[in-house]
């Protein structure tokens, strides 16, 4: 089967596991660390006789809704060849199993030894064309009854693991989530900020009486902070200015971002204008997380 035929992912991960495995050079540890990123547990390079053991060891220890990944290719010798066998018999157990087969066509796979000048691990004497020939006549077949095909061909390391998340992934581990991150500049700058910026300008809630004990999640407050003309089109254009950004993330397999929002202290101004701006975002259809970071410091 290719790619396109196979059905858009799901939430539901009961039993899933999937087999890596294809032509050395076409991605087969950067497809892993894709699915390792999103908490799959993924080993590395086993005899494909180990596989059903060490899912159910993995079951056992975190239960069934658990998601288990395998690297399997030539290196494991003459128990390679065992591996059709293997998967015909873990198909009649109760999970959901996927092989996955990684290719490149010959130019790019020489392209990529060349680049990390290293050799291929079947061409021996032989030159590295020799062994890419060697390995595909050897894979053929895992590649005829392979669940998924992918031609890395095109694809750069980033471009890959998007296409892993987009097979593999969730919903929610396909989109980018942002963190709005509210602070006080006099408990400095957040270190895992990608944005940052300051609300300072906006008239501080603290020098009201009735509002200084209380906190910008505080709806008098947000309306007092959101309330002033300049607060309300910084949001606007801090909307606008933000949207090609996360889109452009999106596009570049970012997956997680912090905005940061600043005022004084960070328990009015920040929290307040961090508030609306997450909201603003979720209503656009992005995953947001809000967090105040120094609220209830003082």
């Amino acid at each position: 089967m290719t790619e396109e035929s196979i059905p858009s992912p799901t939430t539901d991960t009961r039993g899933d596991v999937v087999i890596i495995t294809g032509l050395a050079g076409a991605g087969r540890e950067t497809a892993a660390h894709a699915l390792e990123d999103m908490g799959w547990y993924v080993v590395y390079n086993i005899a494909p006789q180990l596989i059903g053991t060490l899912y159910e060891l993995q079951a056992s220890a975190v239960g069934r809704e658990n998601r288990f990944a395998v690297v399997v290719d030539p290196r494991s010798g003459p128990f390679f060849t065992e591996l059709g066998e293997v998967v015909d018999e873990l198909r009649k157990a109760d999970l959901r199993l996927r092989l996955l087969f990684l290719t490149a066509d010959e130019s790019t796979l020489v392209r990529r030894f060349d680049s990390v000048r290293r050799p291929h691990p079947l061409q021996g004497e032989e030159g590295v064309l020799e062994g890419i020939r060697r390995e595909r006549e050897m894979l053929a077949r895992y590649r005829r009854t392979a669940d998924l095909v992918v031609d890395t061909s095109p694809l750069n390391v980033h471009e890959l693991t998007m296409k892993m998340r987009s097979l593999f992934g969730t919903g929610e581990e396909q989109r980018l989530t942002v963190t709005m991150l509210s602070f006080g500049f006099k408990y400095g700058i957040p270190l895992e900020a990608d944005h940052v910026s300051d609300v300072r300008f906006i008239p501080n809630p603290y020098w009201v009486p009735e509002l200084r004990p209380k906190r910008g999640t505080d709806a008098d407050v947000a309306e007092f902070v959101l309330g002033d003309a300049n607060a309300a089109e910084f949001v606007e254009r801090y909307i606008e200015m933000i949207t090609p950004v996360l889109r452009g993330y999106s596009t570049e397999n970012k997956h997680f971002t912090t905005l940061a929002i600043g005022c004084t202290g960070g328990k009015h101004r920040s929290v307040a204008v961090s508030e609306r701006i997450g909201d603003e975002l979720r209503t656009a259809g992005h995953a947001v997380r809000i967090r105040h970071r120094d609220l209830g410091r003082e």
